[in-house]
């Protein structure tokens, strides 16, 4: 396997907590589950790489029958790319002269797509390629309900005529990240949020072809929705990344089942302060709290499952502790001082980059792996 990152192994009596562990049975079943999607659709798989940041876990996929991988920043491309990934899209807008100027580095060696949600940054791609000498491949990201970035629906086909125009750049696609919304609202009907992603994107592209702008890829597609929006005719690619891992975020959406979760963190509980109440040697620096308990639209309880106790509820955190409220069943269990337990996160995406590394688990022997694009923000 190309990229391997260097690993040390170990047997999980050995673990130190707290830590994160990954069942690779269960993360090579989910990798082959969304590539089949893909295949059975007929659309390309770019997994984002946000979720799992680990080069070797992105070669995993691409062995499955991905066409390359999705990153944010050029630093995760530039780690991705040292490991052996050739083809990789950042789906995010570079306005920095300094970061532009590593990107037409990078895409000299490796088939290297960016992301462009204005006419300003596009000035600034198209210049600073001519000043290179490069020509960069460059698709636009469009806003379809999430707020984030990309340029309103509406006003795409303007903004793509111009960046059509800039000699240095190629628009080669569009792109979109929705995630599950219906009419500008969080939801659990993830057919009709991706659907409706799928369609409104195509017809966009059909859009841009009309004016005479050669659309290639129209990309869309998150965890919960990649499935339903690959089957829309028109779509070419999907851009999944949690499915890696999955969380338990997917499970409350429908995805996946708690099983299906290949990421939980080991934990140690270190206090027993009263029958109710267990303390967890892991809190903030340990679990992801993006995503917060009791929102719509999943509405979660705390903010991880804690695996074989149905009733305990991880419900507060600061820097190192985690509180657990155990409800009857758990104090039946007799939780004690020194007893470890596993943690399935709200999110695993935020969770893997607080750990400088994961343990890949088979069976009953542990992998050391290093997270080497954890932290890469600029």
């Amino acid at each position: 396997m190309r990229g391997v990152d260097k690993v040390s192994s170990m047997t999980l009596d050995g673990l130190n907590t707290p830590c994160l562990l990954i069942d690779v049975e269960t993360m090579e079943r989910n990798i082959q589950t969304m590539a089949e999607v893909a295949k059975q659709h007929g659309v390309k798989l770019r997994p984002h790489a946000k979720t799992h940041k680990i080069p070797r876990i992105a070669q995993m996929q691409l062995d499955a029958g991905a066409c390359g991988i999705t990153v944010a920043k050029v630093s995760e491309a530039e780690v991705m790319a040292s490991h052996g990934v050739q083809r990789i899209f950042i789906a995010y807008p570079l306005i920095a002269i300094a970061k532009i100027e590593r990107a037409v580095a990078l895409s000299r060696s490796i088939e290297l797509i960016l992301g462009v949600d204005s006419y300003e940054g596009a000035v600034r791609l198209s210049e600073t390629a001519a000043r290179l000498g490069h020509v960069l491949q460059v698709r636009l990201e469009v806003d379809t309900g999430l707020h984030r970035t990309g340029i309103p629906y509406e006003q795409a086909v303007g903004l793509a005529k111009q960046i059509h125009q800039l000699p240095h750049l190629q628009l080669t696609g569009t792109y979109t990240f929705r995630g599950p919304l219906l009419d500008g609202r969080p939801t659990l009907d993830r057919a009709a949020a991706g659907q409706e992603e799928g369609r409104v994107m195509a017809a966009l592209a059909e859009k841009l072809r009309a004016e005479g702008i050669p659309i290639a890829d129209v990309s869309v597609g998150s965890t919960p929705t990649s499935a339903y929006a690959a089957a829309v005719e028109g779509v070419t690619e999907i851009r999944p990344g949690t499915y890696v891992f999955h969380d338990r975020m997917q499970v409350k959406y429908g995805v996946c089942a708690l099983e299906d979760c290949a990421g939980s963190v080991l934990v140690t509980v270190v206090s027993r302060p009263t029958a109710d109440l267990a303390i967890i040697d892991g809190g903030s620096k340990t679990f992801a709290t993006d995503v917060q308990p009791n929102t719509e639209p999943l509405k979660l309880t705390g903010f991880g499952q804690v695996i074989g106790f149905e009733d305990a509820v991880f419900e507060r955190m600061t820097e190192e502790h985690g509180m657990l409220r155990l409800g009857p069943l758990a104090q039946d269990a007799g939780i004690r001082v020194g007893d470890t337990l596993r943690i399935i996160p709200n999110h695993i995406c935020s969770t893997v980059n607080l750990h400088n590394q994961v343990i890949l688990v088979r069976g009953d022997l542990a992998e050391t792996v290093p997270v080497l694009a954890r932290g890469m923000l600029e």
